[in-house]
């Protein structure tokens, strides 16, 4: 029985190698190296270079230290390879925040599918694949040249620990513009591309890759048949343990960078590309209505810096002299897109717990607002780093009226990503509901009607 399993799992900011044990879906041993950008030419791509080295030494010393007996990617969205006849990269891989798809979005705009058949809102930069490569090839044709199959990012690790290529359900159903979830097959966009013929062919995320490459499974010192299992977006492998083990209606947050609300069984209400909503495709090949933020980037950006836990003396301070941050820190995404982000009242320190109490409270608000959208119903469980966020899981409870529980450990991802190996399913560890002071239920729910009055005041204003 598999026990043992390595998870790549690449997100935004950081690449982590996580050692996970099957049966429990506990954490053994993690690693963590930042997710540098390198500038061009030709444009800012992923150190995948350092990359590969970082997770060939890392699963080197795991094995010798603890035997592994799987190997599961998981990685963020929006991110493609293009791979030449001999299995190499044709062109560094994109940066999805890089500006350049955009010189040219008009023209895409002219033959992408309506949001209605794709599910995926327009995005800025190359959030959507389907404008990364026609702005590639448009503006680089020889790259198209080069180019014999296209992966999406967790099959391009796959890829280079067995030789086998593939693309996944979950990484096509990610804003990508290439996939009709109601469908579930590529939509109009592969044919106006003319890039059928180099997609690589469509895998569950839980099917098994291949097996190791000889002179990998040399290098890290694993036996040459250990399996590779196909790979799992980031977000939908933080949504696969509930998928599993919940009763609907419920949603899942998944926080990093992004914070992705994921809404299972909830309300049928129509999604508004307009404001960040989505079709996620889960690794069952659902279609699940989500909506996201750069939420784990706003609370960098209006933080500052570190700050102590916020005490009950700063959360006081806060409502007693109503100071508010509003949307959009990040202002290229999310429910408040566009609107330009200030302070409202005295704005804290940096590096106070005034000023943190005031960002997490900002962050639950516009969390709730995304599940609004989608048509949140039951109990919400949040993944990631926010789970250990108090405040932020205390006003969530609040403004949305729900049962909230905070996942235990800090890599839900990896937890879903082990999940793809067949096995006896643990259920996810999570906290019991939140209890909250009477008092200050109170206290938070008239702070959040202000904040939102507020917001729908400067809107406005807009």
């Amino acid at each position: 029985m598999t026990q043992h399993v390595a998870v790549i799992d690449i997100g935004k900011t950081n690449a982590k190698l996580v050692l996970m044990d099957r049966a429990s879906l506990t954490e053994i041993a993690v690693i963590t190296r930042p997710n540098t950008v390198l500038p061009g030419p030709p444009w800012p791509h992923f150190d995948v270079a350092g990359h590969w080295e970082f997770l060939l030494a890392g699963l080197h010393d795991f094995h010798a230290a603890h035997g592994i007996d799987a190997i599961s990617i998981t990685t963020h969205g929006a991110c493609a390879a293009l791979l030449n006849k001999t299995g190499h990269l044709a062109a560094p891989i994109l940066d999805y925040e890089f500006n350049g798809p955009d010189t040219v979005a008009a023209a895409y705009d002219a033959i992408r599918p309506p949001f209605a058949e794709t599910g995926a809102p327009r995005l800025a930069g190359g959030l959507n694949i389907g404008a990364q490569l026609f702005w590639q090839f448009q503006t680089n044709p020889e790259i198209k040249d080069r180019t014999h199959q296209i992966v999406t990012y967790p099959q391009f690790w796959g890829a280079k620990l067995t030789g086998i290529t593939a693309t996944d359900v979950t990484s096509l159903g990610c804003h990508t513009d290439l996939w009709s979830p109601q469908r579930g097959g590529f939509s109009s966009l592969v044919d106006r591309l003319g890039i059928a013929d180099k997609l690589a062919p469509v895998r569950k995320p839980s099917d098994v890759l291949g097996t190791l490459l000889p002179v990998v499974a040399e290098q890290i010192g694993l036996p040459p048949d250990t399996p590779v299992y196909c790979g799992i977006h980031d977000s939908n492998a933080s949504l696969l343990p509930y998928v599993l083990s919940e009763t609907p209606p419920f949603s899942v947050i998944s926080t990093g960078t992004w914070v992705i609300a994921m809404s299972i069984g909830g309300a049928s209400v129509p999604l508004d590309p307009d404001l960040d909503t989505l079709i996620n495709v889960t690794a069952l090949g659902h279609p699940a209505p989500s909506a996201r933020f750069m939420g784990g980037r706003e609370h960098d950006l209006a933080t500052g810096d570190a700050y102590p836990d916020p005490t009950a003396e700063d959360l006081h301070h806060v409502h007693a002299n109503r100071i508010m941050l509003v949307p959009a820190v990040a202002a290229e995404t999310g429910p408040f897109k566009g609107h330009p982000s200030g302070w409202i009242g005295p704005e804290p320190k940096v590096g106070t717990g005034a000023r943190g109490a005031a960002v997490a409270l900002y962050l639950a608000l516009v969390t709730a607002e995304c599940l609004s959208n989608i048509g949140h119903k039951g109990k919400i469980i949040v993944e990631g780093p926010f789970a250990a966020n108090r405040l932020y899981l205390e006003m969530l409870a609040v403004a949305t009226g729900s049962d909230v529980h905070g996942a235990a450990g800090t890599t839900g991802t990896s937890a879903g990503a082990a999940m793809l190996i067949p096995g006896p399913t643990a259920l996810p560890i999570q906290e019991a509901p939140l209890s909250i002071h009477p008092e200050n239920s109170a206290s938070l729910k008239a702070y959040a009607s202000l904040w939102r009055q507020t917001v729908q005041d400067r809107a406005r204003q807009l």
